[in-house]
């Protein structure tokens, strides 16, 4: 009975759709439309039949030729996907091939790249000892700091000790704000000298891959 039930809709929806498309041969009307609803049943319709709302739906003429297709969400959202994907691979190839060209253009040796380089990391190492110098004697400065407050309320068990003045305060504080700022300075610099070394490697291979060099 499941068998013949099948048949009689497939045979009816044909039969429905053969009347649509006499009907608009008859009617001089340029187009109908024709879509597989959510459970896979075909749908016709002279306007866009509610259950085709989201699914690919064909745009027919009257002797049942497909004009165009109208995109579902899942089409489109596949097809934007496509587009994005394929923009950024274009666009990975462009910036790689700039980078190929100023590679050639500015470099004429590897001892080029590696002198650049060594140069940038020199650099960074100067500024890098600069700040350790800071901190040493801004650690200096915190321990004098810290022997001075050792005589005021809360640090010191003296009963009688007075609080910590307010200049003290403020000086331990700016000292404290002070050590935490070079240290983040010294956390970048280090990630900047692994950044460059890195970079420059990628480099001088890449350099190399182009010219032709073992």
């Amino acid at each position: 009975m499941r068998g013949i039930r099948t048949l009689m809709i497939v045979a009816a929806t044909f039969a429905s759709a053969v009347a649509l498309a006499a009907q608009k041969s008859s009617s001089n009307v340029e187009a109908y439309y024709r879509c597989k609803d959510a459970n896979g049943q075909s749908l016709y319709g002279d306007s866009i039949p509610p259950g085709c709302h989201g699914q690919d739906t064909e745009v027919l003429n009257a002797h049942g030729m497909v004009l165009r297709v109208i995109e579902g969400e899942a089409t489109r959202a596949a097809r934007l996907a496509r587009e994005a994907t394929e923009a950024q691979e274009k666009k990975l190839r462009q910036e790689r091939q700039q980078h190929d060209r100023m590679l050639l253009e500015t470099y004429t040796s590897v001892d080029d790249i590696e002198r650049l380089r060594d140069q940038r990391l020199e650099l960074l190492a100067a500024q890098r000892r600069v700040t350790e110098q800071n901190m040493a004697q801004m650690r200096e400065r915190q321990n004098r700091l810290a022997q001075q407050v050792a005589r005021f309320k809360p640090y010191s068990d003296k009963p009688n000790a007075p609080p910590v003045p307010d200049h003290l305060a403020e000086e331990m504080v700016n000292t404290v704000n002070s050590l935490r700022v070079y240290e983040e300075y010294l956390e970048k610099n280090r990630a900047e000298q692994a950044e460059v070394t890195a970079t420059f490697s990628a480099d001088i291979q890449r350099f190399k891959e182009l010219k032709g060099i073992r």
